[in-house]
């Protein structure tokens, strides 16, 4: 494991990306864009590597954001094999640079390695000797940006680290984002799930600004978690640092197995919290309503009762989805959240035999013809499962495309068939008999 430490700005999630082979981290000239640790593989002359990108360290910080930045840090020296001290060429050695060397020294147990960034000419490289008062060696200059000496740093990191055993690759297992608006205890429900504080939590809004991947175990089964920005409504999104942030939450949503949409049970739903519940039902993914803050919602049972019903209300496209409420704060019914986690991706999963899917239509048909075309009956002739994850299933007709509210009609009777609770599923219409040709 390689940690990447160094004081803000100086280029540590483009080193960061460089390594990892894509934009995980999001970069931005504003200091102190990342706060949490960031995770990434690299390989690396047939050699893997676990990457962590960490936040800006202020060794002096106390209390508050910062602080929090710092004990992330700290958690990432704790476990990491090699530490590498990024500086800036360009702005030469600075009090912080010196002062984040002298922390590393006290509390890194691993071999350190001096990466002095931003020299992106063979001029420049006698701007790395104005480093060596930092007392680290090896230094290696390179240009993050561009990858120049970022070879040699690899090697030298390899050169520090013995061979261990091969070890296979650990599963990802069941993928789950937390997504929500802001300042609704995304993290703060990680934290809870993971048992530990693994990423930053501040009531201010916004604090979470990377997707942060997080394996875990439960019970023998593996789960990966994607803690998410906040994704406040597209007129609201004033920098390019907050769009990008907003961009990788929907990306988390694209390729998670299911999302736990949170809400909070002090506020009710807004309108931001439908537009993400639609957006999670585009993406593909499964869904679980997840009503946070439930400590706080009114002890009198029938107003409970009466919030649980009104967001079933205004979410009754999401009506698959089931609904659960807990409390981050204080872990009411939290780590249940697996058990329901697992149902949800297994649905989602579901393959229905060909046979039995076509007797399935013939009967829901039969109970319920579609709605003529153009003065003409419409008529399914075929069906197929063209995937899971989620369940898509193809219609061959002898029309262009089913009225809208008959493909409804057959959506639910599949799930009242066979399930499919927290899942999408896909309908597509095509033209034709959908049957293979008989041969001769």
């Amino acid at each position: 494991m390689i940690a990447i430490i160094g004081r803000p700005n100086v280029g540590k999630s483009t080193l960061f990306n460089r390594l990892v082979g894509g934009r995980r981290a999001i970069v931005d000239n504003m200091p102190g864009v990342t706060r949490d640790r960031i995770t990434g593989e690299c390989e690396w002359r047939g050699r893997q590597y676990t990457v962590v990108d960490t936040g800006g360290l202020d060794p002096e910080a106390e209390g508050g954001l910062l602080a929090q930045v710092k004990a992330q840090v700290y958690a990432a020296l704790r476990g990491c094999d090699v530490a590498v001290l990024v500086v800036d060429a360009l702005q030469g050695l600075t009090p912080a640079d010196a002062e984040v060397a002298r922390l590393l020294h006290r509390q890194a147990k691993a071999p350190l390695v001096l990466a002095v960034n931003k020299v992106d000419t063979d001029r420049a490289g006698p701007l790395a000797a104005d480093f060596a008062s930092l007392g680290i060696d090896p230094s290696i200059p390179v240009a993050a940006e561009s990858g120049r000496g970022v070879d040699d740093l690899l090697d030298h990191i390899a050169a520090l680290v013995p061979l261990g055993p091969e070890t296979p690759a650990a599963e990802p297992g069941t993928t789950v984002a937390i997504v929500g608006r802001p300042n609704v205890g995304k993290s703060s429900l990680l934290n809870r799930l993971l048992g530990e504080e693994r990423v930053v939590v501040s009531p201010e809004p916004g604090t979470t600004r990377d997707a942060v991947d997080t394996p875990l175990m439960v019970g023998g089964r593996p789960f990966t978690l994607i803690d998410t920005a906040g994704i406040r409504a597209r007129g609201k999104l004033t920098l390019s640092l907050e769009r990008a942030a907003v961009a990788r939450s929907v990306r988390a949503m694209e390729r998670a197995d299911v999302a736990l949409i949170l809400l909070d049970a002090a506020e009710g739903i807004t309108a931001q919290d439908t537009k993400i519940a639609g957006t999670a039902q585009d993406a593909g993914c499964g869904a679980i309503l997840v009503v946070n803050k439930w400590d706080l919602a009114p002890p009198d049972a029938g107003e409970r009762e009466a919030r649980v019903a009104a967001i079933r209300e205004r979410l009754k496209y999401l009506d698959y989805a089931p609904l659960v409420t807990v409390s981050a704060l204080t872990g009411l019914r939290v780590l249940g959240l697996f058990e329901t986690v697992e149902q949800v991706a297994a649905q989602r999963a579901r393959r229905i035999p060909t046979p039995e899917l076509n007797e399935f239509f013939r009967k829901a048909v039969d109970r319920r013809p579609p709605p003529a075309a153009r003065g003409r009956a419409v008529k399914i002739r075929y069906a197929t499962q063209a995937g899971v994850r989620p369940p898509t299933f193809v219609l061959f007709t002898n029309a262009d495309e089913l009225h809208f509210s008959y493909q409804r009609y057959l959506v639910n009777c599949l799930r009242e068939a066979y399930g499919f609770a927290g899942s999408p599923i896909r309908l597509v219409v095509r033209r034709g008999s959908g049957r293979p040709p008989r041969a001769g």
